[in-house]
């Protein structure tokens, strides 16, 4: 009897607040400025106990199996929409995704959040199904921590922040090797496809980029693409404009480079990373604070694979995530060397390939990372492609001599590179 009348004074209280917000709009007009504002706080605290208490509901039902005896519905989302139609015009699938994720150990923090009012049920909602896209992906251990980051970002900059995340969590967070897999996958649907020409000659195109792409993209054309007044006038082209006339002048700078060496690196990197993270390439992952790819969290194996052909200033970091050395840009491949290896190469030096070499990146044999010479004897040519295979496969390669010269010769087994490294260590005097 105490709990049914304690559950009478909550439906009571719930009547009386119904009843008074709806006789509200018949006196806003008493109220001024700042009590308006103060009264659309208060409404939305109100708005936000209701979404919570809707979920408490709907969990207390689910576990007692109310949905599947009540005639008018199947499911929990059907029962939600038949007790309480205001939710039928959407919502209520999220709502039932909350409360049905609140089981889950991992999902604490979010459940915490929902009932102590600081993160709204829609909001919750992302942050439960990022969780569940990651949660395989996580090494041991953190789920909870990860789970309450997600939240904390949420609740300070909204749902659209949380769904960012993935890469900086699987950077600090994710299994070995997972970061890597998933940029290495994320290639495979670069595409540009043909143009849709209308009537008027205008041409539209579709294009997809990972990452890596997206980034040294945005990277070159920022500076084109700015607002550039005329002689104290402002540019009035749109912004989508700017950038189009952009795109076409870097297309326009490339072919007029024609077979000419470029002057500066192909790619500045900043990279905020653990020496000890570059060199072994096995966990963790590099973040580029400056540079074509500013703030963006690049897998080992692909950071070591721009090192190659790049200006490179590690940040190199302590224990504690603090900088402890601001190294010195270093140029790995002059001019001068890359003209040679194109006179020595021709194209790309990958089996099978016969890419231009002006369209090449210097590749070391020995990778830069494990302390590779920059010398023409450890370089080779190769294109994008190519380059990305060599990493991904730890393939390695040497520079042999013949009777026409000097070229290069690649084992194209599977990790062979790891064992060239090997190789090399067992030389070495203790």
């Amino acid at each position: 009897m105490a709990g049914g009348s304690a559950l009478d004074e909550h439906r009571s209280a719930i009547a009386d607040a119904v009843s008074a917000l709806r006789a509200l709009p018949a006196d806003l007009w008493r109220a001024g400025g700042a009590a308006l504002g103060e009264l659309a706080g208060e409404i939305g605290g109100l708005h936000q106990a209701c979404e919570a208490a809707t979920v408490a509901v709907v969990r207390e039902a689910v576990e007692r199996g109310e949905p599947r005896r009540d005639e008018r519905a199947m499911t929990p989302v059907q029962w939600l929409r038949a007790h309480a139609p205001t939710w039928r015009a959407g919502g209520a699938a999220q709502v039932v995704a909350v409360a049905e994720a609140f089981a889950v150990p991992g999902n604490s923090p979010v459940k915490a959040a929902v009932q102590g009012g600081s993160l709204p049920v829609r909001s919750a909602a992302v942050v439960v199904a990022e969780a569940d896209r990651l949660r395989p992906l996580l090494a041991e251990g953190v789920e909870e921590a990860v789970v309450a980051g997600m939240v904390e970002v949420t609740e300070q900059h909204g749902p659209g922040a949380c769904r960012q995340l993935r890469s900086a969590i699987l950077a600090r967070y994710g299994r070995d090797g997972v970061l890597q897999r998933e940029q290495d996958a994320a290639r495979r649907f670069v595409a540009l496809s043909r143009p849709r020409v209308d009537p008027l000659g205008l041409a539209e195109y579709r294009l997809t980029l990972d990452p890596e792409g997206r980034a040294v993209l945005e990277a070159a054309l920022g500076p084109l693409s700015a607002p550039r007044p005329t002689e104290g006038e402002r540019d009035l082209r749109s912004g989508e404009r700017r950038r189009g006339e952009a795109l076409v002048s870097l297309v326009r700078r490339a072919v007029a480079a024609g077979d000419q060496v470029g002057p500066h690196a192909k790619t500045t990197l900043l990279v905020q990373v653990p020496l000890e993270t570059l060199r072994t390439g096995v966990t963790g992952a590099a973040e580029t604070v400056a540079g074509p790819e500013a703030g963006v969290h690049l897998a080992p194996e692909t950071a070591r694979r721009l090192a190659c052909d790049a200006q490179v200033v590690p940040v190199v970091l302590d224990g504690v995530a603090e900088v402890a050395d601001l190294g010195r840009a270093r140029r790995l491949f002059t001019g001068g060397q890359t003209r040679r290896l194109w006179l020595r190469d021709r194209h790309c030096t990958y089996p099978g390939c016969d890419m231009p070499a002006q369209w090449t990146d210097a590749h070391h044999l020995v990778h830069w990372a494990d302390g590779g010479a920059t010398d023409l004897c450890n370089a080779a040519l190769l294109c994008e492609r190519h380059h990305t295979v060599v990493h991904q496969r730890r393939l390695t390669g040497e520079v042999v001599s013949d009777g026409e010269g000097q070229r290069v010769k690649w084992d194209v087994t599977v990790g062979s590179y790891d064992l060239r490294l090997a190789q090399l260590a067992a030389r070495e005097p203790a």
